[in-house]
């Protein structure tokens, strides 16, 4: 085995990532009470964050991106000059919301408080 053959083996695994489990109703809401201002509509949950301008909106959509990226999560995001929506869901487990779109929302409001 070559050494590209290996790098091209690990950096396949680093990619691979974790199916996401579906959320129950239940579990749903309990997970809502711990992320203020984050409510769930037409299988998916939302949030709006206010910032200064549109370049501190654009700003804070594109240092999230590569997370995005790296946890294979591509949220809807709506960004009306100082304000940026997001939306979370799985589209490839049938628009349900899942453990994976919770664990992408804790970490836009870490990030965001990071800024506040």
């Amino acid at each position: 085995t070559s050494r590209h053959q290996l790098l091209a083996r690990s950096v396949h695994k680093a990619r691979r990532v974790e199916k996401p489990n579906p959320l129950t109703p239940d579990e749903l809401d309990v997970v809502l009470q711990r992320l203020p201002g984050w409510t769930a509509e037409n299988n998916r949950i939302a949030k709006d964050y206010e910032f200064k301008d549109f370049l501190d909106s654009l700003g804070f959509v594109s240092r999230l991106a590569p997370y995005f990226e790296q946890k294979d999560h591509h949220p809807d995001v709506h960004i009306y000059y100082n304000r940026v929506r997001f939306e979370l869901s799985r589209y490839d487990m049938g628009g349900k919301i899942t453990d994976r779109d919770i664990e992408v929302a804790k970490l836009i409001e870490h990030e965001y408080a990071r800024i506040t």
